[in-house]
């Protein structure tokens, strides 16, 4: 009997630590031998002049998931999880969303019957829009029972914004149990502020969507944000930063041993305002929030890319199609609040970030495979992926790292009629994707069946080297002998 299932040979095997020449060896669904040449294997892959490192991990995607207004995404877990896996992906962890008066039980019921279809391997972070007392004290810690380690909360929209007060709630409860608490940062009443000023002047084409969500509505939420996770001294995810000064107060805090983490998304270092201002209602195409921004912008987050502010590159794929179901759902003459919001970007998180960021200098190789999976596997808890090491599922993806392409919507797999980053040239891509063993695609085929992916459970936020805020009024020394904690 062979050794193993599967051998890579001949590759540059890359980490988030080195690159180095070498093998790798599979067995049912495992890894378990990394050396310089192994020998045997029913299967033996090729991959020389290649790179082979860990599935990328996206950790921001809505998939099957309705809107606070009621507007379901394009894309199910079948086409959803096809196209994550086109663009390198062997795993992902999408949103299972609360809607006001549901339970959290009937929430993940709901999402583990979408899940079923899924061709990679996927987990959830529970969005969280009403948190009464049963959901607190029951629910919550029951979802952490079963590995949903992740929980996210809104700064904005009103049908989603916890208030400050909500906030401490969930960050609390997610602290007590090891849980990571994601959060979208703007600030709620700037917001409205600004599109009430703007519909009063007649201004509300697409491409005044970017000036409604002025750029301290992000600043001041996230160093409020930050601030209440430091009063309970909770661990806190900033999701898609979109300014450099959001980027510095994460820089700032994180170099004072906060409890914080962050990532921004392709969109904001590809694409800027000016593409919401293409012709007719072609600019509600690029309507996400926060909105994009200028090249200056652009430049300060790849500097923060580059110099570990973020824990990852995430796609924030929210695929609403430009039709009636999705971004023109209220007709396609309507004031941009009106529109649906977000774009998608799953199969392209990866090569564009190979392409811009490993093939330019901006980034190494190593730097790439910690912000595609390394980092997100140590940030939600996915013990056994993100690494190639004995004992690691293999979820593996092998690049050309010399292959140019022209972006096109038809190749991006999913169900969508547009993608943002159509035209563009790419160099790097994804030629095999391998899913705890199987391949799930090869040179532009798809190799896996419906449902071939399974529900992983996660483990708590990985912590060290995150000392920590200790409030003095938390000090029972310092406040009268009383535990407030």
């Amino acid at each position: 009997m062979a050794d193993f299932d599967t051998v890579i040979h001949g590759g540059t095997i890359a980490t988030a630590d080195y690159l180095a020449k070498g093998d790798v060896g599979i067995k049912d669904g495992r890894i378990v031998a990394v050396a310089e040449h192994l020998s045997g294997g029913d299967q033996r892959i090729d991959a020389g002049g290649r790179i082979v490192m860990p599935g990328g991990i996206e950790a921001h995607a809505h998939i099957a998931q309705e809107s606070s207004s009621g507007v379901m995404t394009a894309d199910d877990y079948l086409s959803g999880s096809i196209s994550a896996a086109f663009g390198g992906n062997s795993s992902f962890i999408p949103f299972a969303a609360q809607q006001r008066g549901q339970s959290v039980d009937d929430v993940l019921a709901t999402y583990d019957a979408r899940g079923a279809r899924s061709v990679i391997d996927y987990s959830y972070h529970l969005i969280i829009s009403d948190p009464r007392p049963e959901v607190l004290t029951d629910e919550l810690p029951r979802a952490f029972q079963r590995g949903v380690t992740s929980f996210k909360v809104f700064m904005t929209y009103d049908l989603m914004n916890l208030g400050d007060g909500g906030m401490l709630d969930i960050l609390t409860v997610a602290r007590d149990h090891g849980a990571i608490t994601m959060v979208h940062a703007e600030n709620n009443d700037m917001v409205k502020w600004m599109n009430k000023r703007l519909a009063a002047r007649g201004l509300t084409a697409p491409k005044y969507h970017a000036i409604s969500r002025p750029q301290l509505a992000e600043e001041e939420a996230i160093n409020r944000a930050i601030q209440l996770a430091k009063l309970v001294d909770a661990p806190l995810f900033i999701v898609h930063v979109s300014t450099e000064g959001g980027a510095e107060i994460v820089r700032r805090e994180k170099f004072n041993g906060a409890k914080i983490y962050a990532e921004t998304c392709p969109q904001y270092l590809a694409l800027t305002r000016n593409d919401l201002d293409r012709p007719g209602m072609e600019g509600a195409k690029y309507i996400c929030s926060p909105p994009l921004r200028g090249t200056d912008t652009q430049e300060a987050l790849w500097h923060h890319v580059a110099h570990g502010t973020f824990e990852s590159v995430s796609s924030d794929h929210a695929p609403y199609r430009a039709d009636e179901t999705g971004k023109f759902l209220n007709g396609f003459d309507v004031p941009y609040p009106k529109i649906a919001n977000g774009m998608p970007g799953i199969a392209m998180r990866l090569p564009y970030l190979f392409s811009e960021g490993v093939v330019k200098g901006r980034i190494t190789p190593e730097q790439f495979v910690a912000l595609s999976s390394t980092n997100a596997a140590k940030t939600f808890g996915c013990a056994t992926k993100g690494r190639i090491a004995p004992g690691m599922d293999a979820d593996i993806a092998i690049w050309n790292p010399e292959t140019t392409r022209t972006v096109r919507q038809q190749d991006q797999h999913d169900n969508m009629d547009y993608s943002p980053f159509e035209g563009m040239q790419i160099t790097g891509v994804p030629e095999v994707v391998l899913n705890r063993g199987a391949k799930i695609v090869q040179d532009g085929v798809l190799k896996a069946a419906e449902g071939q992916g399974r529900f992983f459970a996660r483990q708590p936020v990985d912590l060290r080297g995150k000392p920590g805020f200790k409030v003095p009024e938390f000090n029972p020394a310092q406040n009268f002998g009383a535990d407030l904690r």
